[in-house]
């Protein structure tokens, strides 16, 4: 393995959280350095056509890709240093293992930031390996970046934003979309969202699900039904919609491998999306040098994951003594009272109510003798 480089601060994962860490970091002195498995940094941000919500902190009005090209900017003006094509398939104290241009190179770091986001979850039911079911999110680089379109008549499992968002994009590609089903009796996602759709008159229908698809070699229709109260499928309720293609928009799972191998902490937390890195409120992990931010620390919006990086950058940099206590704390304080705002609301206070239990857990570990816990 050949001998690497040194650097302040390392963040893995060049999406929104993870290079909103990185400019935090950079502008307060930190030599930082972002590794990406992907071709192009901005992670999920550069499919996203549709403009954000929120205020003119959060980039309110402004489409997901421009956003993606604010922080590239300001990531460079930084003197923040990119690797793309690099995986990090090893984390060892504070050394990172990475595969960069067919070579094996060891980075040392003062810091690590993880930012590593998500995946998309699957379901299985009869005839969900046929060609032409997909996660929604693929759809969406398909149609947002490649620009292809891949089928005509879609069905879309699943009511949460993605699932609206990709519905109403789909449609502007040029698709039909017969149906929105949804397991659960309400709809997931935000009022604003739903009401695009169905203006468009696509039905969104709960208390449904998919209960199979049928083709040779390839989806042809799809065959609904609704749930009964034991949310079994009620067989007498099945209808058939002559469709090609399924999207499946089922949640997302964070991804921790680094954080295990690393020997973080963990909690579980159904809400947030499975087993998470136990953190405080500096997104510092139980390892002494190890951040976390964005979805790995839970699935949220990507305006909550850019604060969260924000938070990260700046709270790592101060543990390297490379800005003043007083100065961290006000900067720290602004960026804390900007996620509250995210995360205020019907929608939010379900993950801010499971964001606290994390910081409740870590406390009590902390208090039971484990990892000293440093602000």
């Amino acid at each position: 393995m050949a001998t690497g480089q040194t650097f302040d601060i390392v963040v893995v994962g060049a999406g929104p959280a993870g290079l909103a860490a990185a400019i935090e970091a950079a502008k307060r002195g930190a030599r930082t350095l972002v590794v990406d498995e992907n071709n192009k940094p901005g992670g999920q941000l550069f499919k996203q056509i549709h403009k954000f919500f929120g205020s003119h902190e959060h980039r309110a009005g402004v489409r997901g890709y421009d956003i993606g090209r604010q922080l590239l900017d300001e990531a460079a003006k930084c003197g923040v240093e990119v690797w793309l094509d690099a995986v990090v398939h090893g984390l060892f104290n504070q050394r990172l293992a990475v595969l960069r241009e067919g070579r094996q190179v060891t980075v040392e770091a003062g810091r690590i930031i993880l930012a590593t986001g998500a995946s998309e979850n699957a379901v299985a039911f009869p005839g969900s390996t046929l060609p032409g079911v997909m996660g929604a999110g693929a759809i969406q680089t398909m149609i947002n970046v490649h620009r292809v379109l891949p089928g005509n008549r879609f069905v879309m499992l699943g009511s949460g934003n993605v699932g609206l968002i990709v519905c109403y994009q789909l449609m502007q590609a040029g698709a039909e979309v017969l149906a929105v089903v949804e397991a659960m009796p309400s709809i997931g996602g935000y009022g604003v969202h739903a009401a695009k759709i169905r203006r468009a008159g696509v039905p969104i229908l709960v208390g449904t699900t998919i209960s199979r698809v049928v083709g040779q070699g390839k989806v042809e229709s799809v065959v609904l039904a609704t749930l009964g109260p034991d949310g079994k499928i009620d067989p007498q309720s099945e209808r058939t919609l002559a469709a090609d293609t399924v999207g499946l928009a089922v949640g997302l799972t964070p991804l921790t491998e680094l954080a295990w191998m690393a020997g973080c902490e963990f909690f579980f937390s159904p809400k947030l999306g499975g087993h998470l890195p136990l953190h405080d409120d500096n997104m510092l992990t139980s390892l002494p040098y190890l951040y976390v931010a964005g979805d790995i620390t839970g699935v949220e919006e990507a305006s909550t994951a850019m604060e969260e990086g924000r938070l990260a950058g700046i709270a790592a940099a101060e543990s390297l003594g490379l800005l003043a206590a007083a100065a961290a704390a006000a900067d720290k304080a602004a960026v804390r009272q900007r996620i509250d705002v995210l995360r205020s609301g019907p929608f939010g206070e379900g993950r801010r109510l499971a964001k606290a239990e994390i910081l409740q857990q870590q406390a009590l570990r902390s208090r039971q003798g484990g990892q000293s816990w440093k602000a």
